[in-house]
């Protein structure tokens, strides 16, 4: 198997754990603060960061590599779930996963700024058409939500977007678990004052399927999601597999429904298959 198909194949399983990242945000924040389960599951992430980082014995990163790894803290670790999870109060996880379908985007620009990459034309047609693709059909799948949950949500994309291809260029020196360990780790001090300061005035009462949510964004979406996804974005290119967030709207409208009960539109499956082409072709042209 070459680099470039291991990187897709990588990629796709980031995709897929992350995927789950939403529905179970909108699970968490029903017993939990967005403040509380963003630090929570940052703190949570950064402990089992550190157990693998000094098993493996793991070096330090340079001192030119600090920069970097605050910006992939600031989009992965900290932006991205914190405002989702304020996003996900005002509005359901299917409305929120329109959102997704233009985190591609954001990613290949970022990929192009930070990363050096150049696809082809032919790329951002792809690009483009598979983004409006997945934005259409999940607007009229989700229905209408308030306009601050939206620009909550157009946020999170761009900080995600830039900590996405930032921990792509430093996964090809240091490694794909490396960074997002690092990056944890660096925000540790921080995340650790404000689960403190912002923790629940007790947590009796507090239902299973908020602990449940907040062990999956712990462990899998802030943790080994990102090791498969980074390892994808290093070995494949940040804006080629990155066009495989294209897939993640569908597989998360299908927990939605399946775990929240949110209503999913039958076009659902027309809309993958035209997906599925628009990331073949970028695939093709990246």
């Amino acid at each position: 198997m070459d680099r470039t198909t291991e990187g897709w194949g990588s990629g796709l399983l980031g995709v897929m754990i992350f995927s789950g990242s939403l529905p179970a945000t909108r699970i968490a924040v029903g017993g939990f603060s967005p403040l509380f389960l963003t630090s929570a599951r940052a703190v949570i992430a950064a402990i089992l960061a550190a157990i693998c980082l000094a098993a493996a014995r793991q070096p330090l990163p340079a001192r030119g590599d600090i920069g970097r790894l605050a910006i992939v803290a600031l989009g992965g670790v900290v932006g991205f779930p914190l405002l989702t999870a304020l996003a996900l109060q005002l509005i359901t996880a299917a409305h929120s996963i329109i959102f997704i379908g233009l985190l591609p985007l954001a990613t290949a620009v970022f990929g192009v700024l930070r990363g050096a990459e150049k696809p082809k034309p032919a790329f951002w047609l792809f690009s483009g058409l598979g983004s409006a693709t997945v934005a259409g059909f999940a607007l009229l799948n989700g229905g209408r939500g308030p306009l601050v949950g939206d620009m909550l949500m157009i946020a999170a994309i761009v900080v995600c977007g830039l900590g996405y291809a930032e921990g792509a260029t430093l996964s090809r020196r240091l490694g794909g678990w490396q960074v997002i360990s690092w990056a944890l780790l660096l925000s540790l001090p921080m995340m650790a004052v404000v689960a403190l300061a912002s923790r629940p005035l007790t947590f009796y009462g507090i239902g299973e399927p908020a602990w449940l949510g907040l062990a999956y964004v712990s462990v899998f979406s802030m943790l080994i999601g990102f090791i498969f996804w980074y390892r994808g974005l290093a070995l494949g290119g940040i804006a080629g597999v990155g066009q495989l967030q294209l897939l993640q709207p569908f597989f998360g409208l299908t927990l939605a429904g399946l775990l929240l009960h949110e209503a999913v539109a039958p076009m659902m499956i027309v809309a993958a298959v035209s997906v599925v082409v628009c990331v073949a072709g970028a695939k093709r042209f990246a």
